[in-house]
């Protein structure tokens, strides 16, 4: 799939960068269509909640297209049969809300998550819903669980927020270890940040900055100043960089049934499209993975001290971070 969707890409990129006129017409509908949407899907979510389905232990890619897993999974024997969901969103903002609903309540109060997302803040404590922005004849009803509502709720983005790097990996790793081994949850959730933006897989292996093009990723390929075969190796490699990580939780914790997914998926032009707009239809980014697995702790790894100095991270600054400022 990779070298044919380059090609459409080199032949079609053009044509998405429309004039000012025609872009207002198009984010005018847009916004419309956004308003019935929530309307509706606030109330009666479209997709499969993951409380639908039974797991110990459920992983998160941030942003993880379902083609992208399929092209690296043979590399790692614990991505079996890949299953194609529909998420309940098509931004980490409008999972949350369509996920943790307070319908969900007794399945939310146990269950401990790990989290690298900043929009928990919003969603959870803040009451930030969906839309992002005035939408006119909207009127959504989100009925949302609160943060106290789990059973844990760790934010690392708020302390472990290493700059340029966004939340790495391997924090989210150390901290389910731990709430895995300290904790007898009936559910635990592990929501990494990777595969999305930035893409860090080559920068933090050379202990560097990450470039301006693996900063903004795919916001570079928008704007025409990254190629597409670039921007794909970049997007695989932080893909890779996040499984090695899942391999090694999966060796340190015990959950007899595991499911691995994504919040949603991430357009690269299509239907002009690119990152992972709110209330987007295209199953590039609705259509998630679902791939079921299981862990047993060998006690192989030590998380490492969290003596890390505290970075105090606003949720502006992460979400800036991540690419959505």
């Amino acid at each position: 799939m990779g070298a044919s969707f380059r090609q459409w890409l080199h032949e079609h990129r053009e044509q998405f960068h429309d004039d000012g006129p025609k872009r207002c017409a198009m984010h005018g509908a847009y916004t419309a269509f956004l308003g019935g949407w929530y309307t509706l899907t606030s109330r009666r979510p479209i997709g499969r909640n993951v409380y639908e389905k039974e797991w110990d232990l459920l992983i998160v890619l941030d942003a993880c297209r379902v083609d992208v897993l399929e092209a690296v999974a043979d590399d790692y024997d614990f991505v079996g049969d890949i299953e194609r969901v529909l998420s309940v969103g098509s931004h980490s903002r409008e999972w949350l809300a369509g996920t943790f609903r307070r319908d969900r309540h007794a399945e939310v109060a146990d269950t401990a998550m790990v989290t690298g997302n900043g929009h928990t803040q919003a969603v959870f404590f803040d009451d930030e819903f969906p839309p992002k922005e005035t939408v006119p004849f909207c009127r959504p009803n989100w009925t949302v669980v609160d943060g106290a509502d789990f059973a844990r709720l760790e934010m690392v983005w708020q302390d472990d927020h290493p700059e340029g790097y966004g939340v790495p990996p391997r924090s989210i790793t150390d901290r389910t270890i731990r709430v895995g081994r300290e904790g007898d949850h009936d559910r635990l959730i592990a929501h990494y940040m990777q595969p999305h933006i930035p893409y860090i897989a080559e920068a933090m292996r050379e202990d560097r900055e990450p470039t301006e093009d693996e900063a903004r990723g795919w916001k570079r390929l928008e704007s025409g100043d990254l190629d597409a075969d670039t921007h794909w190796d970049q997007y695989e490699a932080n893909l890779r960089f996040v499984l090695d990580e899942v391999e090694l939780l999966l060796e340190n914790v015990d959950a007899e049934r595991v499911a691995i997914t994504a919040d949603h998926g991430n357009a690269f032009g299509e239907w002009g499209a690119y990152g992972h707009p709110e209330g987007f239809l295209h199953p590039d980014v609705r259509v998630v993975p679902w791939v079921e697995a299981s862990a047993s702790d060998t006690e192989g790894h030590v998380p490492a001290d969290e003596d890390h100095e505290e970075v105090d991270t606003s949720v502006e600054e992460h979400l800036e971070a991540m690419g959505y400022m």
